[in-house]
């Protein structure tokens, strides 16, 4: 969100996440990592954590870089849409299993409840929802599957 994230971990990669980047580490079968701040200005990020669907395979990791608008991120049994919405802007929910609401930036309106920064909400088997701009905002929307049994 603002600043610059230094990751280093025992794959051997060492990068630099910059605000507006997106990282994904997938721990997999084991990984150690270290994640702070090297530089001078503060630094504020998100860091969500899933349950990894298996726990066997190679840790992977990727740095999307800088996105500007609206992203979609898609991992196994989940998408991250992040959404940067001007005011009175509208954009709809996903219609998912699971929905969890997570403002980074500004005002938003899910339904009857007003969220700031820092706030979440969740939803589950909902459909129809929307999501409302009610200042300029950041919104990170994660839509989650069930696992299939």
């Amino acid at each position: 969100m603002e600043g610059e994230l230094t990751h280093r971990d025992s794959t051997g990669r060492a990068t630099l996440v910059r605000a507006g980047d997106l990282q994904h580490l997938s721990a997999a079968s084991g990984v150690r990592h270290v994640e702070r701040n090297d530089g001078d200005a503060p630094l504020t990020f998100v860091q969500m954590w899933l349950a990894p669907l298996s726990f066997d395979g190679e840790p992977a990791y990727e740095v999307v870089r800088g996105h500007g608008g609206d992203l979609t991120y898609e991992v196994p049994g989940a998408t991250l849409r992040v959404h940067r919405l001007e005011k009175d802007e509208r954009t709809p929910l996903p219609d998912g299993d699971f929905a969890y609401v997570h403002v980074t930036r500004g005002t938003v309106r899910v339904g009857t409840e007003d969220l700031a920064p820092g706030d979440a909400a969740r939803a589950t088997d909902e459909k129809g929802l929307t999501l409302l701009a009610t200042g300029d905002a950041e919104v990170l929307v994660w839509e989650m599957r069930r696992p299939a049994v």
